[in-house]
C-alpha cells in the first residue's frame, strides 16, 4: 500500500496562533511582556525553543532561559490547544479522498506525541489517520527518515512507497533522507519559501493533493 504522510503543524493546520499564546506566557512570566506577534507565525512552526530564542533575542535575555522555560511552554500549550487553531481549508476532504483512492494516511510530526495527539482528538479528526509519530516517539525525530518509515509502516504502508507533505525545510531535509518525494504546502506563514527547497512538488491547495500523490508514486 502506498501512504501519505503529513507534517501537522504549518501543514494540517495552523496552530501558530496557541503556539504564540503559549510562548507569551512564558514571557510574562519572565517579566517581559510579549515578545511575539502574528508576524512570527512561522517561527512559531518552527517549535517551542524557537519562539523562546527569538523573543529572548528582541531584550537581550539570558539563553539559559530557554531549556528553563521550555517545559512551562508545553505545560501552557497544553492546557490552551485549540483556542486559535484551524485546520487548513480541503485538508479533511483530501485526506477522506486519499483513502478512498487506496492510500494510507498518517502523521509524522516534530510536537510531542501527547500533544499531538490530544490537539487531533480536539479537532475531533484523530481517528482519520492509521498512525501518529511524534518528536518523542521513537530514539529520533525529522529529519530523521526513521519516524517518517514507521508513519507508514504503523499504518499499513510500504515505507519506500510514501511521500511526506510538509512546510519546511526539516520536512524537505525528511524526504531526501528518505529517499521519497516531498510535497511543501505555499499556503502556511512560510510557503513563499517553499519553491527554493525545490520539493517534487508545491500543494496550492488540498484538492490537487490526490492527484499529486497518484503521480509522484505511481
Amino acid at each position: 500500500m502506498r501512504a501519505v504522510v503529513f507534517d501537522l503543524d504549518g501543514t494540517l493546520a495552523d496552530t501558530s496562533g496557541d503556539l504564540l499564546a503559549a510562548a507569551n506566557h512564558c514571557f510574562r512570566d519572565m517579566g517581559f511582556g510579549d515578545l511575539l506577534g502574528p508576524d512570527d507565525a512561522g517561527t512559531a512552526l518552527r517549535g517551542g525553543k524557537s519562539m523562546l530564542r527569538l523573543g529572548l533575542s528582541r531584550v537581550e535575555g539570558d539563553a539559559t532561559l530557554i531549556d528553563a522555560y521550555y517545559p512551562v511552554l508545553l505545560e501552557a500549550y497544553g492546557a490552551a490547544l485549540d483556542t486559535h487553531t484551524r485546520l487548513y481549508p480541503g485538508a479533511m476532504a483530501a485526506v477522506e479522498t486519499l483513502k478512498s483512492d487506496g492510500f494510507a494516511v498518517s502523521i509524522c510530526t516534530n510536537k510531542p506525541e501527547g500533544l499531538a495527539d490530544a490537539l487531533l482528538q480536539r479537532l475531533g479528526v484523530r481517528n482519520a489517520f492509521g498512525a501518529l509519530i511524534g518528536a518523542d516517539t521513537l530514539p529520533t525525530r525529522k529529519p530523521d527518515p526513521k519516524p517518517l518509515f514507521e508513519a507508514a509502516r504503523r499504518a499499513g504502508a510500504d515505507p519506500k512507497r510514501a511521500l511526506l507533505v510538509g512546510d519546511s525545510d526539516t520536512d524537505r531535509k525528511t524526504s531526501a533522507a528518505a529517499g521519497v518525494p516531498s510535497v511543501l504546502v505555499t499556503f502556511g506563514p512560510s510557503g513563499e519559501d517553499m519553491a527554493a527547497l525545490q520539493p517534487d512538488a508545491l500543494l496550492d491547495d488540498f484538492a490537487d493533493l490526490p492527484a499529486i500523490a497518484a503521480r509522484l508514486i505511481a
